[in-house]
């Protein structure tokens, strides 16, 4: 379990931002070998890139 000292939780709480405070993130992927903001994709590669599913391989030994 994750244990948090008063200072931390103090901080943390301080850092919450309303949605209007918040700065978009903006979103890079990997296309044909260079990188790309999503927000330059048209409408259907950006429905196939929400579609991605992402996993882990497990470590080898």
């Amino acid at each position: 379990m994750n244990e948090m000292t008063a200072e931390t939780q103090v901080i943390a709480i301080e850092l919450k931002l309303k949605d209007e405070e918040r700065q978009p993130c903006e979103v890079w992927t990997r296309v044909m070998g260079y990188h790309r903001p999503v927000t330059s994709f048209n409408i259907g590669k950006k429905g196939e890139h929400y579609e991605r599913q992402f996993f882990r391989e497990a470590r080898v030994g």
